[in-house]
């Protein structure tokens, strides 16, 4: 095989999924207009992730997590699941 044919059939997949983004968001943009994203923080499983931020409301700042906040239902103080 032709060196460029390999190196065309590697990049082809990232290609395609970086077109498909592109024009995903840009008809969500034609039907919604600008976005704002950032990260959003779930206190119920002590994630994050990346997603679209409405104007009222604040993007999640790594400098003000406490992990001590986290709600994790497996060490929840005074309830052993065993003897339930």
């Amino acid at each position: 095989m032709d060196a460029r044919l390999i190196a065309f059939l590697i990049l082809l997949p990232f290609t395609l999924a970086f077109l498909y983004a592109a024009i995903h968001e840009y008809l969500r943009y034609k039907s919604q207009g600008s976005a704002t994203y950032g990260l959003a923080y779930n206190e119920e499983t002590g994630t994050t992730h990346v997603t679209g931020i409405s104007e009222e409301d604040e993007a999640y700042d790594p400098e003000d997590y406490d992990p001590a906040d986290y709600n994790d239902p497996e060490f929840q103080s005074g309830s052993d699941p065993e003897k339930t």
